[in-house]
């Protein structure tokens, strides 16, 4: 420990003990705007132990923060500043497009920028900690949380979390006044819940946690993250918040993570419901014993402190538990610079210079533009020229907000609408008002309406208040109302480009049938009208690829491509015609995605010329090394994503069908050849085995080399 905080911890009684690790949200102290997530009760808390609290969620702007911390530490008894935490998820003011569609972009460099510029903002608006970026794998589209993730696969949402976790605390060990202490959440497996329904039990294996799922926490931590949240959710049984094995054994112990840990909003109260503890002091004792050094707005560790401050004796196992958890919290704030500055970055000046820049938009549209997944684009319909006739219409095509849940600072009302936006380049264009629902859908009326033009773009979709926390979904069709739009559009004849803004996938197998081309740009953020217009008219070339499988039925559900082996596989074509109906497959759909993990169109054509290992026997402590080459054999240029894929043909434990274990974006110009090196450490294909240790196997693998999960460049070595 320091002198400063081995002093203070001494000069501290048990109820600031206690209040330290207590956390409240900033209408606490002055009616602050806060995005809530849960219940709040001020009746509950004293002056005294307000003016003890040891971090504040929610806070919004550099003058309430400085307010706030000024106001604190007039009334503070050890003048211990207050640490000003919050949601950044995809931003803080300037908006990027949700995680899922930044994962879109299979792009670390960007999710790097992005989190860095949303830092910079948060930093100047008085904010020292995030909490982001979320890294729970998902796999099911029903649970509302995937548009915070970065997919189904453990190395891709490995390499985004750690780039993540770089941009908002920057590279260097310390955190300047410009980044902000990340916090990866939610520890763990939050993404499993069962049906995908929100807060529900998570039911996996230890080796399944172990070996899917536990890399994106693993690379997080070993980017430096300095918090951790627990999630809601049981794991091998105990809820997350109580459970030693998870966050003392696991978390602390064998991945070393000694940094802060902090609730979810009041999961600590919540052990009564899941049954684990009787009362709010039990349940505060649970998490204590835990690990967890902060109770996010349940009061359990404040009802603890009262009930200790009764007793004549309080047991020193207690006592040393809370010094451990008061330590890393004043160790962070020692990290941040607030005991030498408590107004660190906190600058109305700096704010409105920082914040919402010009600059900062740029970098959003760029993100917009390289998530955006072109899913179809039938006979090249696909860019537009500027004088094409168009129709635009659809629910979404005058909406503001495209900023996607988990965006309460961003305001939508500065943001130009898909009309607008699309306007400014097709004068030609014409925008209908009408809603063409199905309850009123007059096909004479549509027709009439879209006569004159060659083109209908259609803007679809869900709305932001149907994705993210608490939004779990058991239907993933689009609205009924929509597909009949588009039905009536295919019936009257019209070419049609449909837009999807969703923070999940969806199934649009009817979508695919009744569309000309498919444009799924997510919730894109600040700048997302502007990205969907500049590649509709093809002044940008999409490049985006899916993070997430998209199914043909919600009955595949959960569907990710690098399941395991069976034994009974089917193979060869997929189809409902198999003669031998005793393989692993459904009697009434295909098993494969409609859309795969990995793909995305592009305006251009590129292909594999060929790939080369520099060895195909490779040592378990070297890494294999290889030359891609790859042709963009259209007129037009363009950027695409080399993804590797491997196989273990034979392993102690079944092994999923192919792994992604290298990917890399490449810029390539119309008609023209490239080749690229790329390596794979032979330690990226650890495995878990039966022991629950993970390690290389020697023996034979296979490489799939290409643009997607279904890759076909295969090329064999062994590791000896």
């Amino acid at each position: 420990m320091t002198v400063r905080i081995t002093e203070l911890i001494d000069k501290m009684s048990l109820l600031e003990k206690v209040e330290q690790l207590s956390q409240l949200s900033a209408d606490y102290f002055q009616g602050d705007e806060v995005a809530l997530t849960g219940p709040t009760d001020k009746t509950k808390v004293t002056t005294e132990e307000l003016y003890s609290v040891g971090s504040v969620l929610g806070i919004s702007g550099a003058d309430r923060a400085r307010k706030i911390q000024t106001d604190y530490l007039q009334h503070s008894r050890l003048k211990i500043p207050l640490l000003f935490m919050a949601d950044v998820v995809h931003g803080y003011k300037t908006i990027f497009p949700i995680p899922l569609g930044l994962a879109s972009s299979f792009d670390p460099e960007l999710v790097e920028q992005a989190a860095k510029i949303a830092a910079k903002e948060a930093a100047a608006s008085g904010l020292h900690a995030v909490f982001a970026p979320m890294v729970d794998l998902v796999r099911d589209p029903r649970w509302g949380r995937v548009m915070e993730a970065n997919g189904e696969d453990p190395f891709l949402n490995g390499s985004l979390a750690a780039a993540s976790v770089r941009g908002f605390q920057g590279r260097g060990e310390s955190l300047d006044e410009n980044h902000v202490a990340a916090c990866v959440k939610h520890f763990a497996a939050y993404g499993a819940a069962e049906g995908g329904r929100e807060y529900n039990t998570v039911d996996i294996s230890e080796w399944q946690f172990r070996d899917q799922y536990l890399e994106g926490y693993q690379r997080a931590l070993a980017a430096g993250v300095r918090l951790v949240m627990t999630s809601f959710n049981t794991l091998f049984g105990v809820p997350a918040t109580a459970n030693q094995v998870l966050m003392r054994s696991i978390l602390r112990k064998e991945l070393g993570f000694n940094g802060v840990l902090i609730s979810d909003w009041n999961a600590i109260g919540e052990l009564k419901e899941h049954g684990v503890a009787s009362s709010q002091t039990e349940a505060a004792i649970k998490a204590l014993k835990a690990g967890v050094d902060i109770d996010m707005m349940s009061f359990a560790y404040r009802e603890l402190g009262r009930q200790l401050e009764k007793r004549e004796h309080v047991p020193q196992e207690l006592i040393t538990l809370l010094d451990e958890a008061v330590y890393r919290v004043l160790k962070l704030k020692e990290e941040l610079g607030l005991f030498a500055d408590p107004f660190r970055g906190m600058d109305a000046l700096k704010e409105e210079k920082n914040v919402f820049t010009e600059d900062n938009l740029e970098i959003a549209q760029k993100a917009a533009e390289e998530s955006t997944v072109l899913l179809e684009n039938k006979e090249n319909l696909l860019p537009l020229s500027p004088n094409t006739k168009i129709t635009l219409l659809g629910p979404l095509a005058r909406e503001k907000d495209l900023l996607g849940s988990w965006s309460w600072k961003g305001d939508s009302h500065e943001n130009m609408t898909i009309a607008a936006a699309l306007q400014s380049k097709f004068k030609k264009m014409t925008v209908l008002t009408e809603s063409f629902t199905a309850e009123e859908l007059d096909l004479v009326a549509l027709a009439q309406k879209t006569a004159a033009s060659q083109i209908v773009i259609v803007a679809l979709g869900l709305t932001s208040d149907q994705s993210g926390e608490a939004t779990s979904m058991t239907h993933l069709e689009l609205p009924a109302e929509q597909l009949a739009l588009l039905k009536a559009l295919k019936k009257i004849g019209k070419k049609v480009v449909t837009l999807v803004v969703t923070g999940r996938p969806l199934v649009l197998t009817e979508v695919s049938k009744l569309s000309d081309a498919v444009l799924l740009p997510w919730f894109p953020g600040s700048r997302g009208a502007q990205a969907i217009t500049e590649i509709i008219a093809g002044a940008i070339n999409p490049s985006g690829k899916l993070p997430m499988s998209f199914p043909r039925s919600i009955g595949q559900i959960p569907l990710y491509y690098n399941s395991l082996r069976t034994g009974r596989p089917l193979t060869g074509e997929d189809s409902l015609d198999k003669e031998n109906k005793y393989l692993s497959k459904y009697i009434d759909e295909q098993n494969s995605p409609l859309y795969c993990f990995g793909y995305g169109q592009s305006y251009a054509t590129f292909e594999i010329k060929e790939v080369v290992l520099a060895n195909n026997q490779v040592a378990k402590n070297d890494e294999l090394r290889l030359e891609v080459t790859v042709a963009n054999e259209s007129q037009i240029d363009g950027q695409t994503v080399i993804q590797g894929y491997t196989h273990q043909c034979v392993a102690e434990t079944a092994r999923p069908v192919r792994e992604l274990k290298m990917f890399k974006k490449i810029a390539l110009k119309a008609k023209t050849v490239k080749k690229v090196e790329m390596r794979i450490p032979t330690a990226r294909l650890a495995y878990v085995h039966q022991d629950l240790t993970s390690s290389v196997d020697r023996g034979a693998y296979e490489l799939y080399v290409g643009f997607d999960a279904n890759a076909q460049k295969k090329i064999s070595f062994e590791i000896i």
